[in-house]
């Protein structure tokens, strides 16, 4: 029988691999029809996954994928650089079964990056964090980082990353050769450049206008009206329909 672990591993997994947009709705009983079981037990994971900042709640609207703003992208990158560089500086010493383990995922990402599933590729590429934070023997660390690179893939998503797959492996290929030199320092490094790449691929330009549709519309006619000073609002991937876009997926 399904529990509500199951069920938050699932839509975490599916946020990995890029298959669920931010703002996807999350129905209740369209996630109990899923995975055949009670409400009650999808409720119980989606409040779990609440609390982690990967969907939230409204009261008359209710479950989504979280939007993250501007301010949280540069906040869970921010955390995700303090993370890894500190758990590589204070654990950098890795034995012979855990960089078997980091070159055979390395060897997986690859092999994803010559196939046709984005879903997978995506999935691994973020999933090595969390791999390197249980080999350098840190398993909570490990949970807190599958959830940030949840947060930081639906950023990705949401502001059009433009960073290369390829690039992305390649830094974790010098990141793990660094460890097997036992050159923690320059593994630290590495990371650190490496996270700082991802976030300066993403297009987080000012703020968006709050009061850009209504400008627009508002405009006089045969007018277009000007974009707000400094203001830029990001464009929203395109996703399919949200009640039903869950069930296409899992």
């Amino acid at each position: 029988m399904v529990s509500p672990t199951d069920i938050a591993q699932r839509i975490v997994a599916a946020i990995l691999a890029q298959r669920l947009a931010p703002g996807t709705r999350l129905g209740e009983q369209n996630l109990s029809m899923l995975f055949d079981c009670s409400r009650t037990l999808v409720r119980e994971a989606l409040v779990r996954l609440a609390a982690r900042g990967i969907v939230t709640v409204s009261s008359r609207r209710g479950w989504y994928v979280v939007q993250p703003s501007h301010a949280e992208a540069r906040e869970a990158f921010e955390a995700r650089r303090v993370i890894e560089t500190g758990l590589i500086r204070s654990n950098g010493r890795v034995d012979k079964a855990a960089l078997k383990r980091l070159r055979q995922h390395i060897r997986q990402e690859q092999a994803a990056l010559q196939g046709d599933d984005v879903g997978q590729r995506s999935y691994l590429l973020g999933d090595f964090h969390v791999c390197l934070a249980e080999c350098l023997g840190n398993q909570l660390l490990a949970e807190t980082l599958r959830d940030f690179t949840a947060r930081t893939t639906l950023i990705a998503m949401l502001y059009q990353s433009t960073h290369d797959a390829v690039q992305s492996c390649a830094d974790h290929v010098q990141i793990v050769e660094a460890l097997e030199r036992g050159d923690v320092a320059a593994a630290e490094r590495l990371m650190e450049t490496h996270i700082g790449q991802v976030q300066a691929a993403l297009r987080l330009g000012a703020p968006a206008d709050p009061l850009a549709d209504l400008r627009e519309a508002l405009a006089p006619v045969g007018e277009s009206a000007p974009p707000a000073t400094g203001t830029r609002k990001p464009r929203k991937p395109p996703s399919p329909d949200r009640e039903t876009y869950l069930g296409a997926l899992l």
